[in-house]
């Protein structure tokens, strides 16, 4: 089968419509932009209820870019159209919970809403685009954090599912591949994006309960597994699961490099993945579980319904490489954690250390783990683009980016493994998931606005457009694989 080529998005970062149909306030409502002073995004990613207050409260001067996105439906047509013109065989969407149920309790479904989603979904299968769909992109309803402390909570599960049945009945017919959560491991890192977990200013250490991530996690392994149990009865569709990968490398040949490399690998990247696609908790959580005093709670039926409603496929977005030293060493940013430097790499203004080698060897660590097809569901170069005179984007150095991207990804597949497809990430700007930056661009339409909502939003296309439609042409008529 030939490899998929296309974009993703999500509601969150493109749509904008805060008050649209209705809909309610989610999490990503209440994160407020703060000037970049470093590369640390903890104070726009975690959280506290005093955080949530002002949200809803604005002071004079505030902004929210997760309100505005990239105006993305309010030029939505407009850009299905770059996506049609581009060639892509799969578009990676996500949709607003808060726009169906805006409490996430509510009796019925939002109709508006639904319709406006349908409209979308119809448009880009008429355009004979395959449609991936995140259930939920970190957008979680306000009012469910405000009244259950969000994931923590298993009342979640059956909200949730509830959410999953209607969009499922509503959209089924256009879904080719479903996920039920984004970057699921995110949670453990940036427990308010994930599970909507607000932080405890007066706890010490992070301000969090890792009794409470841990039963937030649980309890999104149990919705997923529920998930794609109720989808397999209903859709005639691929399930899978995502997380985030970070590819650790030990910082030397020094055995306690190496074993924190492994250990670090293990609880913060394959966990996730080995109870979503293996169907069981694997054994070297028992014993981080003992040493933090967390306890899990199992219900009856859980294990089974983990080892029963496995995922058909493994997705992950790679931005970076990182690396693990059992000693204090340099560090920089990447997407989710910190990292220590690596000297053979470069980075991009935000630290992130740009490693195409790197996709390669996640490729085929999963698939060798797993056994199952992998998906690149995020993957790009964020950059400062300049709009210059002409609305011309040269962003030669995206293009060079995605091409050694691109040559280390097929290398993976001649390695033999299976790879579904490569999603470009934001491949019509958005705002960052982590500085909330405008600036920080990933993709190939430029979209002109800045990090405070200024601009007029209009569409132009980069110079890695061409590059990109261009290469998924030559692509669907030279591929052997």
């Amino acid at each position: 089968m030939r490899m998929l080529w296309g974009g993703a998005s999500a509601s969150s970062q493109y749509e904008g419509g805060f008050t649209l149909f209705d809909k309610g306030m989610d999490t990503q409502d209440c994160r407020r932009y703060i000037k970049r002073t470093d590369n640390a995004t903890t104070s726009t990613r975690l959280l506290t209820k005093a955080d949530i207050e002002r949200a809803k409260n604005p002071k004079e001067g505030d902004y929210f870019p997760g309100r505005r996105g990239s105006e993305g439906l309010a030029h939505i047509d407009e850009d299905i159209e770059y996506l049609s013109e581009l060639g892509i065989d799969i578009y990676r969407i996500s949709i607003a919970w808060s726009r169906i149920f805006p409490t996430g309790e509510e009796e019925e479904p939002n109709e508006d809403a639904l319709r406006m989603y349908g409209n979308i979904l119809k448009k880009l299968k008429e355009k004979g685009i395959k449609i991936y769909l995140s259930l939920t992109h970190y957008a979680l309803p306000l009012a469910l954090v405000e009244k259950y402390g969000g994931w923590k909570n298993r009342k979640l599960v059956d909200l949730y599912l509830k959410y999953a049945k209607v969009i499922f009945e509503r959209f089924g017919k256009y879904l080719d591949y479903v996920v039920p959560f984004n970057e699921i491991n995110t949670g453990f890192f940036s427990p308010f994006n994930g599970l909507g977990l607000l932080r405890d200013e007066n706890k010490e250490g992070s301000g969090y309960d890792l009794n409470d991530i841990f039963a937030g996690l649980h309890n999104q392994f149990i919705a997923s597994a529920k998930v794609i149990e109720l989808g397999r009865k209903m859709l005639d569709a691929n399930f899978g699961c995502m997380a985030a990968c970070f590819c650790y490398y030990g910082y030397s040949c020094n055995p306690f490099d190496q074993l924190k490399t492994l250990q670090y690998e293990q609880v913060n990247q394959w966990f996730f993945t080995d109870v979503l696609a293996g169907g069981e908790y694997p054994y070297y959580m028992k014993k981080y579980f003992r040493d933090n005093n967390v306890k899990v709670e199992f219900l009856p039926g859980d294990e089974e319904l983990l080892r029963n409603n496995t995922a058909d496929f493994v997705g992950f977005s790679y931005y970076q490489s990182n690396v693990c030293a059992s000693e204090e060493m340099e560090k920089t940013a990447g997407n989710l954690v910190v990292s220590t430097k690596n000297p053979y790499l470069k980075a991009n203004e935000w630290g992130w250390q740009i490693d195409p080698v790197g996709i390669r060897i996640s490729m085929n660590k999963i698939y060798d783990r797993y056994k199952k097809p992998v998906m690149i569901t995020e993957n790009s170069f964020g950059y400062n683009d300049v709009l210059l005179e002409g609305n011309i984007i040269n962003d030669d150095y995206r293009i060079e980016y995605l091409k050694d991207h691109f040559e280390q990804i097929k290398l993976a597949i001649d390695d033999g493994v299976e790879c579904l497809a490569y999603l470009l990430w934001g491949i019509i700007d958005i705002v960052s998931a982590g500085s909330l930056e405008m600036s920080k661009r990933y993709g190939v339409v430029y979209v002109d606005a800045d990090n405070l909502g200024n601009g007029s939003y209009k569409r132009y296309k980069k110079k890695s457009f061409e590059f990109y439609k261009d290469y998924i042409e030559k692509e669907r008529e030279s591929v052997k694989y």
